[in-house]
């Protein structure tokens, strides 16, 4: 895993990126923002661990610039800047998670860990799997032109479902993502909403969007084996 790390205070600098060396993550440091940006625009990050008062360039508008170029890759804010109207501020253009100083180290190993795991984040207002289609900022489902009714927990299966195309999901993910749960117990819910999302998505088409796959869970895709 590459990460970089945008900070200009030296100290603290040095501390975080001999942690993250120790955690064994290949690390690139910059001083400042200018800098920041040409490693951007050189190499291809996991993760990108970025301080706000930068000189040359700022935080922010790395973080603007950033996101006109590369929608996906996680952004963890470290600053001392913690005041809600500066967090609502990064995270409406684009932050992924916000540690104020001063930190502890395993509070931030911690955080980078749940962000890599998490992995790229599709910023996308448009989903679409074949003739389905999701407007993911004005909540409206479409099948072949025709408008799908969605209540909010069967829109936010789907949601992950079609952030996940093609790929199989199991029921533990869903509902750690879905409903933010994470005990087994909770997993036989999913079974029932999505045996309702097919009947909104997939029944009455011809080609079926939504697959069981035995054993592992479920996926979305255009076609089923």
């Amino acid at each position: 895993m590459r990460i970089l790390l945008v900070e200009d205070e030296e100290k603290v600098s040095r501390f975080v990126a001999r942690g993250l060396k120790a955690e064994r993550y290949s690390v690139d440091v910059a001083g400042d923002g200018k800098a920041g940006l040409e490693f951007i625009l050189s190499f291809q990050y996991d993760l990108i661990i970025l301080d706000l008062n930068l000189p040359v360039l700022s935080g922010s508008d790395l973080l603007r610039e950033l996101r006109k170029k590369n929608t996906t890759v996680p952004v963890l804010i470290l600053t001392a800047k913690d005041s809600v109207s500066d967090k609502i501020k990064n995270f409406e253009e684009g932050a992924d998670d916000y540690l104020t100083k001063p930190f502890s180290f395993s509070e931030l190993a911690v955080r980078i860990k749940a962000l890599l795991r998490r992995g790229p984040v599709n910023r996308t207002d448009i989903l679409k799997v074949g003739d389905l289609e999701m407007d993911r900022s004005a909540h409206v489902v479409k099948r072949n032109e025709t408008r799908i009714e969605l209540t909010t927990k069967e829109f936010s299966l789907l949601e992950y479902l079609m952030l996940n195309a093609g790929r199989v999901v199991s029921r533990t993910m869903i509902v750690e993502q879905v409903w933010d749960q994470s005990f087994e117990g909770f997993t036989n819910i999913v079974d029932v909403y999505v045996r309702q999302l097919r009947k909104k998505i997939d029944e009455g088409f011809n080609v079926k969007l939504i697959r069981t796959v035995r054993g592992m869970g479920y996926s979305i895709e255009e076609s089923n084996p």
